[in-house]
């Protein structure tokens, strides 16, 4: 089973492989080709750079390919509800607000439905109360506001 996007999380992937795939593979082969031309490889710092560049792309480029052939797409929440896409606006129990999106990503800002904060709020309900069970601890997440992307 994978991960479960939205349409638009999707587009994102989608988007990012074939920035890798073209213009990014493209200018790590012309640096490789240039640092080629610089004379004994076993020496030479760029060509082992660029080399190395390579194969972080390549696994990147793999990792997506994984990722969009098991993703499933699903239709993002109602605005009632806390679902995959939505940004929810949650509050601790000192009162600490901040927003996470509710999203398979990863990313700045957003929190995976599989994480302790993301299971405990997808489902629920602007008002709902719910236990989070985390590594620093337990803690009590209250929906303030939610906005189904």
């Amino acid at each position: 089973m994978g991960d479960e996007l939205t349409q638009a999380q999707h587009a994102k992937l989608v988007a990012e492989l074939a920035e890798l795939e073209g213009p990014k593979r493209a200018e790590i082969v012309e640096a490789i080709k240039v640092a080629r031309a610089h004379g004994d490889l076993s020496e030479n710092f760029e060509y082992h750079a660029a080399k190395n560049e390579q194969g972080l792309l390549e696994r990147r480029i793999t990792i997506l390919r994984d990722r969009l052939d098991h993703a499933q797409i699903v239709e993002p929440a109602a605005s009632d509800v806390v679902g995959i896409g939505s940004r929810v606006v949650v509050e601790d129990e000192s009162g600490d607000r901040f927003e996470v999106e509710l999203s398979a990503l990863g990313g700045s800002g957003s929190v995976s439905p599989s994480s302790p904060l993301g299971a405990a709020i997808l489902g629920k309900h602007v008002g709902d109360s719910t236990p989070v069970t985390a590594p620093r601890g337990s803690w009590r997440a209250t929906i303030v506001a939610i906005d189904a992307s």
